[in-house]
């Protein structure tokens, strides 16, 4: 893909792989559109972007919180007029044994790295739609867990490891039902692993000693972002750069009408997309 001029939203780029990504597409002439809480570290990005030459701009919100999701999105509407890559790559890992809810009162990891790019990216496909052939990556991992739909929310029996490992699934439980959703439209959606234990942040948090570079997690993001290869094809899962298959429920269609039903109404969307059908 040609990137001169593209545009691209990288959730979770001013630290790790995201920021590395955020880096690469800017040094092929893209303009990248940075989000982060860190206003500072944003800053600092785009400050070290525009002195390589590219363009970039900083975009703060918070994704434990609906509403600035919402924000988010008219933030992005509001800076352009197109958008020809959009990167859910921003989450929280397994640290923490006790159980967190976001503002919205909704399990933490669940909220985080699922529910809040499940509503930007719905917020933002009229622009993906208008600006096609355009991509979506959902930035998903290797460590997945069926969900429990009689306990999304993990009241009963919370797990650390449980609760992100289900979040993860939830995204490319996503992905595979909206690549159906946006079948003749130009807009595909992927989703990935990137690589293993890479040596970010969340990583460390978890305890973990890293064994992989965010460099080659970078790669992998990239391929799908950008590789001719994928023009047209969607609904994909990826581990690194080998396009593979994630865990049995992904390919369950109940279950991705249970979680798309579920989602639309935990972000407040369920009564318009019913009255969308009706009509």
């Amino acid at each position: 893909m040609e990137l001169k001029d593209k545009t691209v939203l990288i959730t979770g780029s001013t630290d790790g792989v995201g920021r590395v990504v955020a880096e690469r597409l800017a040094a092929a002439r893209a303009r990248v559109l940075v989000h982060g809480r860190d206003a500072a570290r944003g800053k600092a990005l785009v400050a070290e972007i525009e002195a390589a030459g590219g363009k970039a701009e900083f975009l703060a919100a918070d994704l434990a919180s609906l509403a600035e999701v919402r924000r988010l999105a008219e933030a992005v509407r509001a800076r352009t007029d197109r958008l020809d890559i959009l990167i859910n790559n921003a989450g929280i890992g397994t640290a923490g044994a006790k159980r967190q809810v976001s503002a919205d009162g909704c399990e933490l990891r669940f909220a985080v790295n699922y529910l809040a790019g499940f509503l930007l990216t719905t917020e933002l496909l009229p622009l993906l739609k208008a600006s096609a052939p355009s991509r979506i990556i959902n930035v998903a991992s290797a460590g997945q867990q069926a969900i429990d739909f009689g306990d999304v929310m993990l009241t009963r029996a919370y797990d650390g490891v449980r609760a992100y490992c289900q979040s993860k699934l939830a995204q490319i439980l996503f992905t595979v039902d909206l690549a159906e959703q946006l079948k003749d439209t130009g807009v595909t959606v992927n989703a990935l692993h990137p690589a293993s234990y890479m040596n970010t942040t969340m990583v460390r948090q978890a305890g973990v000693t890293p064994w992989s570079s965010v460099e080659t997690g970078a790669e992998a993001i990239l391929n799908l972002a950008t590789s001719p290869d994928l023009k047209g094809r969607s609904g994909l899962y990826f581990d690194g750069m080998r396009e593979s298959r994630a865990d049995a429920q992904a390919y369950d269609v109940k279950a991705r009408q249970q979680l798309r039903e579920l989602s639309l109404d935990l972000v407040g969307l369920a009564s318009t997309t019913s009255k969308e059908k009706q009509s």
